[in-house]
């Protein structure tokens, strides 16, 4: 394989202009001929560059409003010819094409016009025709085209043709080449993903992902797993819009138990204060209040034990008072829609707590895929956006709920959809008094919840558990009687679960001997 090439000839084409004055200087002081189209040329022009337009290259003027320029065999041709092969440089002689060494493209912002908001037709004048072709044309061919997508690889570029006497290595054009391939790829699959939306089909024929990458991380779940962070553009708000205000880099369990706190904190949008407290992807304590700080120590409350080294997440703009309460334990991740400049120096003094803040919440209802690996494919589903209102739930006991319990079954409703299944969740007065996660049986989940409620107790000094008085939800059926029996027997005074059993019948039987208010909502929140 061809080793070292020298570049001769560049074509540059960009959106993003960042940074291309002072490359073209450069490439010019290597004894590079440029040729650019529109903008671009005029740019680098009206800086006192030599350029050639790229309407003199094909004979045919930009034409279309910009959608014709460089779809040419004088500009493919000049990119895909191979350079050892003599029938091409026949070709080219014949046709008077000449060869182009380096291309510099970037796309059009189609990603960044979605995300504003843009209306149909200017998204599709942001789909890219002729940049995607010219980058795949001249990443096939990097035996002998160096190809450049990214204003971040430009220092790189010009190290190389100053190390190699204005000639790139192999290895570099390889790995340009990925860089490019992966760029078209991710491009492809946004404008993909946004015409599914447009249409309301999600679920096409052909499916993929694409991303940015935002940041390389030390290691995955394990230290012996790599893995990476990427942003998918659709500026959702959350851990991949935040700004970090301290602290050492986010892991990979920190950002993925920061998104799972924030997006729970989120349920809670403009309810009052709320916080959640996360560990593990899972709640360990969820709270509502007059006062952010009362939120914080309600939820806090629930589990002091799971708290310790745990992701806290604000619906609230964080303030001193709050700070003051959350530096009092090691905590991993703060995030919050904001925070005061009085509670970012409470931190200051904390160097390993990080501090996100974002612009605003997640919307809990906006819709969007989720997706999961599996050997040999990957399941793709609507993300579980539904929420239940009062008016939603169906009474099926003796006794209906007091408007204290109802409030309170709402509020445990939202908590167990971010729980991990089997969930069972305690509630006592807008505070998870109990959570119980990720058991195999629903009973255990019950049981478990009750009794770390019971241990709560004995490090608050409590003179009962918790549970006495609380509310329960479910996040599925409970198959037989006996999960609710051990809410009963926790102190639980009313359930909210979805119903579907088959056994139904008994367990409302059980709940009226026991005296419960239950609620159906016919709508189940499992989450694996």
């Amino acid at each position: 394989m061809t080793n070292l090439v020298p570049i001769g000839r560049a074509l540059i084409s960009v959106s993003d202009k960042s940074g291309i004055l002072d490359l073209a200087r450069a490439l010019t002081a290597l004894g590079v001929e440029l040729i650019s189209t529109g903008g671009t040329s005029g740019m680098l022009r009206a800086a006192g560059l030599a350029v050639r337009d790229v309407s003199e290259v094909t004979g045919f003027p930009e034409m279309m409003d910009g959608r014709v320029k460089t779809l040419h065999p004088n500009v493919h041709g000049a990119l895909l010819a191979l350079r050892d092969d003599d029938e091409h440089l026949l070709a080219m002689a014949a046709h008077g094409i000449e060869p182009i060494d380096l291309l510099i493209v970037n796309l059009y912002p189609f990603e960044e016009t979605v995300a504003k908001g843009a209306d149909h037709e200017t998204c599709i004048e942001n789909i890219d025709i002729g940049g995607p072709a010219m980058i795949r044309a001249a990443s096939k061919n990097h035996r002998f085209v160096t190809v450049v997508t990214d204003p971040a690889d430009y220092a790189g570029l010009l190290d190389q043709l100053r190390a190699h006497d204005g000639a790139t290595t192999l290895a570099f054009r390889q790995k340009l080449a990925l860089t490019a391939y992966s760029r078209t790829a991710a491009y492809d699959t946004a404008v993909a993903a946004w015409l599914s939306g447009e249409l309301k089909q999600p679920f096409t024929r052909s499916k993929s992902f694409g991303g940015t990458l935002a940041q390389g991380l030390r290691y995955g779940e394990n230290p012996h797993q790599a893995a990476a962070f990427y942003t998918d553009g659709t500026r959702r708000e959350g851990v991949a819009t935040a700004k970090q205000w301290q602290g050492k880099e986010l892991s990979y369990n920190n950002i993925n138990d920061t998104d799972a706190a924030f997006e729970l904190v989120a349920e809670f949008a403009g309810a009052g204060p709320a916080c959640a407290i996360i560990k593990h992807a899972n709640p360990c304590g969820v709270g509502k209040a007059a006062s952010l700080k009362e939120a914080y120590l309600r939820a806090y409350a629930c589990d002091q034990t799971s708290a310790f080294g745990g992701i806290v997440a604000l619906n609230q703009p964080l303030d001193a008072e709050t700070a003051e309460e959350i530096v009092k334990i090691f905590t991993e991740v703060v995030i919050a829609p904001g925070a005061s400049d009085e509670a970012k120096a409470i931190f200051a003094a904390k160097k390993n707590l990080r501090l996100l803040t974002t612009k605003g919440l997640p919307d809990p209802a906006e819709k969007s895929l989720a997706f999961k690996q599996v050997a040999g494919g990957f399941l793709v589903q609507d993300r579980d956006v539904d929420s239940i209102r009062a008016a939603d739930l169906k009474v099926v006991t003796k006794r209906a709920p007091t408007e204290a319990e109802l409030t309170d079954l709402l509020f445990a409703w939202k908590v167990a959809k971010h729980v991990k299944s089997n969930a069972i969740v305690y509630v006592k007065d807008g505070a998870t008094v109990g959570v119980g996660a990720g058991q195999m049986s629903r009973i255990d989940s019950t049981r478990i919840a009750a009794r770390k409620a019971g241990d709560m107790a004995e490090v608050l000094g409590l003179a009962a558990s918790p549970t006495i008085g609380s509310v329960v939800a479910s996040d599925a059926f409970f198959p037989f009687a006996d999960g609710l029996l051990a809410a009963a027997e926790a102190g639980a005074t009313a359930i909210i679960q979805p119903g579907g059993s088959m056994r139904d019948d008994e367990v409302i039987a059980a709940a009226d001997a026991a005296g419960l208010a239950m609620v159906f909502t016919n709508q189940r929140h499992f989450r694996h």
